[in-house]
């Protein structure tokens, strides 16, 4: 999403190394650069104006007259800056009330409150250990109540009944008084969505606050509308006291404009960013790792927590032993391997989060087009039978061609696996006396898109 603004931001450090030190005039012609790069990113205008003006008076500061180099003393203060802007750090989901502690989630139709009302959900279940309960208000379309049902028994919460036929109000009151009665630790309330903000919609949510007293009214926002996105987030601002923003679709390919403005604008926190269409695909909002992220120098910490949290770590030690004895890797590994990494979501997800050189691996993979690769890549294996993924060796003319045809491929597309296949053998066998970076620097060409 923040491609484009940190390519500009890397060339106006580009441009700063080659100066001596931080004068006015070589600030003045970085920050116009700075200003265009934010304007592209459809970062809203009062937002730019403030942020420049913040970190023009912080670089030619006494604070960063002593710093090594210009670039390294502007990267710093810029990282600081956007740091500041989204909120400086994580705002954690309030839930200290007395049970069941109520979320009405808020918004536009399109920008997604039902899948982040179950990925929300889920969250709470899972990592929380919460007894969870949604329940959906939207009456006018009938299909956001069956969503939210087939939602809640993927992720396995309770969802509480409702008919079109039935006003909002009263639905949101019947939900209360059930989990009330079944002492359930939260009520998760999804709310009616309009194409536009209007009268009616802001009467019917104000009215649900008003009988439900939420501890927590969380507004979802589409990032890929920009500044859009924004002026509704101040229109709902005014109409409800909300406590948070979700920020969807954050890995599409818009500008980041609305990141980057929400907090500045609402003065609300964004607390979590929602990343793709799966139920797992919500992430705490951290300004830090985002400021980092836009700036070049990866996301790290959040790609150890995606690690910890879906790498079985029992077959990770058995992968570890087989890689450090330079023996056995198999395809049964590979194909664990290709499962373990769309858990994390994808090559793409993983390649943005690392930092510096090892995230400029990434700009060559078409995150949708690796992905559909990897999924051939997977049909390919399970293809075939358990002592051919043992022994690849066995796969002669008349196996590749049953392969190929049970996997929907031509037998070029299975050599091709077993070649890289092999390939990623030699590189296993040799990675005990290589580190990270040169492992993924030779696996260009073996994982596809890369």
């Amino acid at each position: 999403m923040f491609d484009n603004l940190s390519g500009r931001l890397a060339t106006v450090v580009k441009t700063l190394r080659g100066h001596a030190r931080l004068t006015e005039d070589n600030i003045k012609d970085a920050m116009r650069e700075v200003r265009m790069a934010l304007l592209e990113a459809d970062v809203a205008l009062p937002v730019v104006k403030t942020f420049i003006d913040h970190v023009r008076q912080r670089a030619i500061g006494e604070e960063v007259m002593g710093s090594l180099t210009p670039g390294q003393a502007v990267i710093g203060v810029v990282h600081d800056e956007l740091k500041k802007l989204m909120g400086e750090q994580n705002d954690a989901l309030n839930l200290a009330a007395v049970p069941p502690a109520i979320v009405l989630m808020a918004g536009l139709q399109g920008a997604g409150k039902t899948t982040t009302t179950g990925k929300l959900a889920k969250r709470l279940k899972e990592e929380q250990r919460k007894k969870v309960m949604v329940v959906s208000c939207d009456v006018y379309r009938p299909a956001a109540i069956e969503q939210l049902k087939t939602l809640a028994g993927q992720i396995g919460v309770e969802w509480f009944a409702s008919d079109p036929s039935q006003a909002p109000v009263d639905i949101a009151v019947a939900a209360l008084d059930y989990a009330k009665r079944h002492f359930f630790d939260v009520l998760i309330v999804d709310t009616a969505g309009r194409l536009a903000i209007d009268e009616a919609m802001m009467a019917e949510i104000k009215a649900l606050h008003a009988r439900l007293n939420p501890i927590e009214t969380l507004f979802v926002v589409d990032a890929m509308q920009g500044q859009d996105a924004v002026n509704t987030a101040k229109a709902f601002n005014e109409t409800l006291p909300l406590t948070g923003v979700i920020l969807t679709k954050m890995d599409g390919d818009a500008r980041g404009g609305a990141a980057l403005s929400v907090r500045h604008v609402t003065g609300k926190p964004i607390k979590f960013i929602g990343v793709g269409e799966k139920v797992g695909g919500l992430e705490p909002f951290h300004p830090e790792r985002m400021a980092s992220r836009i700036l070049g120098m990866g996301d790290v910490l959040s790609l150890i927590e995606d690690v910890q949290k879906t790498v079985d770590v029992e077959e990770a030690q058995k992968l570890a032993k087989k890689m450090k004895a330079g023996k056995g890797f198999d395809l049964e590994d590979f194909k664990m391997q290709i499962q373990q990494m769309k858990r994390m979501g994808g090559m793409g997800a993983l390649m943005d989060k690392l930092p510096g050189q090892l995230s400029q691996m990434a700009q060559g993979i078409e995150g949708a087009g690796a992905d559909k690769a990897v999924a051939r890549i997977e049909g390919i294996i399970n293809s075939m039978t358990p002592e051919e993924r043992r022994k690849p060796e066995l796969l002669k003319a008349s196996r590749k061609r049953r392969i190929a045809a049970g996997a929907g491929v031509s037998v070029q597309e299975v050599n091709r696996l077993l070649n890289q296949f092999e390939q990623m053998q030699k590189m296993m066998k040799q990675f005990s006396g290589k580190g990270m970076f040169k492992l993924l620097k030779g696996m260009r060409g073996v994982l596809p898109g890369m």
